[in-house]
């Protein structure tokens, strides 16, 4: 029996948006943080890209929930079910997967004991033996290649669907963060209001999302600026149809007040940072990771109105879930993971 009880490890990249999992190296799951449960008996109906298509479309009986809010679990049964469905799409991939899970879980910098508890709980629930705990922006650092423990500072900036991560990192500690509850989710909701509000068009948080993807912009001049994208929606006020083309400028107008919220986390943490890291991160530069970095524009705003250097880190979606897979391979040398 020994054979079976052979601890398998996995690393989870918990993200409102996405859930990645890392196994033996490999992502083998990328998929949305959704799923779609059974209304009356909450039994799960499908998990990942089959829930995420079925979001907006489905009849009664079924609904589709994100039990992620805010880079934290907002609903821990849907949660624990989303877990356990992606653990058993690897074992799927995977027939030699035993249920004895060593699992690096990422958490954000700014999460409360409480939020803490819940992920270890729904990850221990899920199948998980050990439960680790890494930080968002400690993972990222790892994820893009920095040294996280050498004397040095350096700065993250994690823009992901529910949070925004801001950390300074020396020696394989956090010296200074802020983490805020502003990032992908509400330029979404920026663009879904916009669109109500100026286009009196309808949208929903699927083709918002998409606007974002392919129009979305921090500055209003871009280099190469992307061609406009038309929207197909009801007229709020008659129901019949209307197609409505959507510019850069006009997204970036729209989502101006939360680009300017991030903007002022950044500074607010630099005004934290001591002196000496301060200059290592002016020598280094800052990194942008999480799907919030791909924002056209944003990496040279930040870089004018701070006077730092901001870099986009090479897959800025994958940063966090490649960090939490060095992180697992390193369980007993780094002492910032959490039990």
């Amino acid at each position: 029996m020994g054979f079976f009880s052979i601890t398998q490890n996995i690393a989870v990249d918990l993200g409102t948006a996405n859930t990645i999992i890392i196994h033996d190296d490999k992502i083998v799951i990328n998929e949305p943080s959704v799923v779609a449960l059974e209304t009356k008996t909450g039994n799960l109906k499908a998990v990942g890209d089959k829930a995420r298509a079925m979001q907006g479309k489905v009849p009664e009986g079924i609904m589709t929930v994100r039990p992620l809010r805010d880079g934290v679990i907002a609903d821990f049964n849907a949660a624990e079910l989303m877990i356990r469905g992606m653990i058993k799409k690897v074992s799927k991939k995977n027939h030699w997967f035993s249920p004895s899970l060593r699992m690096v879980v990422c958490i954000p910098s700014g999460s409360t004991e409480v939020e803490r508890r819940a992920v270890r709980d729904s990850s221990e629930h899920a199948g998980g033996r050990e439960v680790y705990m890494i930080y968002e922006p400690m993972a990222a650092a790892l994820g893009i290649g920095i040294d996280v423990l050498a004397p040095e500072g350096n700065m993250i900036v994690d823009i992901g669907g529910g949070t925004t991560e801001i950390a300074v990192i020396s020696l394989g500690g956090i010296v200074s963060n802020k983490s805020i509850r502003i990032a992908g989710d509400d330029l979404t909701e920026d663009i879904q209001e916009h669109m109500r509000r100026v286009h009196n068009v309808k949208v929903g948080e699927r083709t918002a999302e998409l606007i974002k993807i392919n129009v979305g912009s921090a500055l209003t001049e871009l280099e190469n600026p992307p061609e406009d994208y038309v929207v197909h929606g009801p007229n709020q006020m008659t129901a019949l149809p209307m197609t409505v083309p959507v510019s850069y400028q006009e997204i970036s107008q729209c989502i101006e007040k939360s680009i300017s919220k991030i903007e002022a986390a950044v500074l607010s943490a630099l005004e934290q940072t001591p002196p000496e890291l301060y200059a290592d991160i002016v020598k280094n530069g800052v990194y942008l990771t999480g799907g919030g970095a791909l924002l056209r524009g944003l990496d040279i705003r930040l870089t004018n109105k701070i006077g730092i250097q901001f870099h986009v880190a090479d897959e800025p979606l994958l940063a966090v879930a490649r960090g939490t897979g060095v992180a697992l391979k390193n369980i007993h040398h780094f002492p910032f993971l959490m039990r």
